[in-house]
């Protein structure tokens, strides 16, 4: 096993699978034995540590884990692994894990029991309206045209939001009306250019909202810690 360990004299996640499968070990003798030789393990392949990249994350792979998750929002490594082998890939579910803040528990090479998380967390909403109180954007209308635009399709976008067609076209002409922007084109055909795609404006609307949702959750936290983690002087 030494002889496969990396620069940093450690076992990458990836390379104690590649090994369990090659000798016919279960992952958590793999794990047992490097614990016993004092091998650290390194760059987990669902993102927990280590120095692995990352790409632009895909709600459908958040969509796909959602039913395995607990009431703190974590899922075991084991049931991660197994959805990412069954289409998206490794390298996209550690992407949706990381951004869409799902955390891991009992890594099966044993580095750690349970991740517990932070003790407490403020939550926030945020979304944007117009004098009149409608709607302009908020996160399910974010999320319905980040579907739109990875899948090409308000019906497809719909399924896996599971909401009904005619749901989803009313969300996307009342935010196209509220906010008086074009936010998607459709073409007919089979070719390249056809089916439904966001309009610039949609994408520059959909990333300063990112930000400001991003932004908001940062302050909320900081002076939540500031409010009620501090200790008294």
């Amino acid at each position: 096993m030494k002889e496969m360990l990396n620069s940093n004299e450690r076992l990458d996640c990836g390379t104690a699978f590649k090994i369990a499968k090659k000798f016919s070990k279960t992952i958590e003798e793999i794990g047992q034995i490097a614990n016993e030789n004092s091998i650290k393990i390194d760059n987990c392949e669902l993102g927990q540590f280590g120095h692995l990249d990352f790409e632009k994350a895909k709600i459908e792979v958040l969509k796909s884990i959602e039913p395995y998750l607990d009431e703190k929002r974590r899922i075991f490594c084991s049931k991660a692994r197994e959805v990412a082998k069954e289409g998206c890939g490794l390298k996209a579910m550690r992407s949706a894990l990381k951004t869409y803040k799902v955390d891991v528990k009992y890594c099966k090479l044993g580095c750690f029991k349970e991740k517990k998380g932070k003790q407490f967390i403020v939550r926030t909403k945020t979304w944007i309206e117009n004098a009149d109180g409608d709607l302009l954007f908020g996160k399910g209308k974010t999320e319905l045209l980040e579907l739109i635009g990875q899948t090409g399709s308000l019906l497809n976008a719909s399924k896996l939001m599971g909401i009904n067609y005619k749901k989803a076209w009313m969300h996307l002409q009342i935010l196209q009306k509220n906010s008086q922007e074009i936010l998607v084109s459709s073409k007919q055909g089979r070719s390249k250019q056809s089916g439904t795609k966001l309009t610039p404006k949609a994408i520059e609307l959909m990333e300063n909202f990112g930000i400001l949702q991003k932004d908001i959750e940062e302050y909320a936290n900081k002076r939540f810690k500031e409010l009620f983690l501090s200790k008294k002087k």
